[in-house]
């Protein structure tokens, strides 16, 4: 027999006792738990954020709060959680932006997206969709995409915020086309929807959800889509592809842990998230919104994450994007 690797064994069953013990007392009862979402109330993180934590309390039944920290394209939120123990009770529901793009964007992120998180599920995904105001006198993407390459500078176009995933999406559109447009950042994609409504800008990609109602009202006209395939709720919208364009962009919102969180705890949650995401009173609503349930397991996260980091950090290169 071999003692060494016997006591080995018997050394690493022994240490993980504690935390299968933990994990199976979990939750504590009265014991609140934070989901926090890292950006302001009302958003599309927000939102998702509020279902979940519902859907947790619920189930679990202890107090689940939702708890908004917003900064730094959600760098924020992500860095309080990123810091927490890993003990169940501090999660996150955030945006491609705090899981993916952040890695590109900045030299010093005190996070690591890839080895600080304990992925539980990417919840949702959405494609943006390129916006012009109504009174435009583009009416395809491609009169767009012509008139920028012939005319550098006399377009601008709107982002929710720099380093946001509208904004990237619109530096690769740039690249894309061989055109130049001045980037106006926003606080948020509210105020830059209402300028391009207003026709103080000329174009902008937003998610397709908040932009629907704007679409089916007259007020902004759709030009293209950033997604593999049409979208049902505008189906005669064309697709990048479609339209010369080399681009696909899928926003999401996803839900994770601290690092180290016993993978007991992580499956109990991904359970949960993905019997509320595919609740069916939940899907309609994220239907009407353009919204489709991804509700995937914690290994289809970890390995769709490894790529997207990948990916955003090349594109942040290439565009020339970074913030620091």
């Amino acid at each position: 027999m071999n003692f060494k690797r016997t006591s080995f064994i018997a050394l690493a069953a022994a240490a993980l006792l504690p935390m299968a013990a933990f994990a199976q007392s979990w939750p504590a009862a009265g014991q609140t738990i934070k989901v926090i979402v890292p950006f302001p109330a009302g958003g599309a993180s927000d939102q998702i954020g509020r279902i979940v934590a519902k859907a947790m309390g619920d189930e679990l039944k202890v107090p689940v709060v939702v708890e908004n920290r917003s900064g730094a394209n959600g760098g924020v939120g992500a860095t309080v959680v990123a810091k927490a123990a890993p003990d169940g009770y501090t999660l996150l529901v955030g945006s491609i932006g705090v899981f993916a793009i952040n890695a590109g964007l900045y030299s010093k992120l005190p996070y690591d997206p890839l080895k600080d998180f304990a992925p539980i599920s990417v919840l949702v995904s959405t494609p943006n969709v390129l916006v012009v105001p109504a009174t435009s006198k583009f009416n395809t993407a491609q009169e767009l995409a012509a008139f920028m390459k012939k005319n550098p500078g006399k377009l601008s176009f709107a982002t929710s915020g720099a380093g946001s995933s509208d904004h990237l999406t619109g530096e690769l559109y740039k690249k894309a086309v061989g055109g130049y447009a001045v980037h106006i950042p926003y606080r948020g994609g509210a105020p830059a929807m209402q300028d391009i409504i207003a026709g103080q800008v000329d174009f902008m990609f937003s998610n397709l959800g908040p932009a629907m109602p704007f679409i089916k009202a007259g007020k902004m006209k759709a030009l293209m889509l950033t997604a593999a395939k049409p979208a049902v709720l505008l189906p005669d919208v064309p697709t990048a592809a479609k339209t010369g364009v080399p681009i696909e962009v899928t926003s999401w919102q996803a839900f994770a842990a601290p690092a180290g969180t016993p993978p007991a705890i992580i499956q109990r949650l991904n359970q949960i998230a993905v019997k509320a995401m595919n609740a069916p009173d939940v899907k309609e609503r994220m239907a009407s919104q353009a919204f489709d349930i991804v509700a995937n397991s914690p290994a289809e996260f970890s390995d769709y994450l490894k790529k997207e980091v990948a990916r955003w950090k090349l594109a942040v290169k290439e565009s020339g994007a970074g913030l620091d």
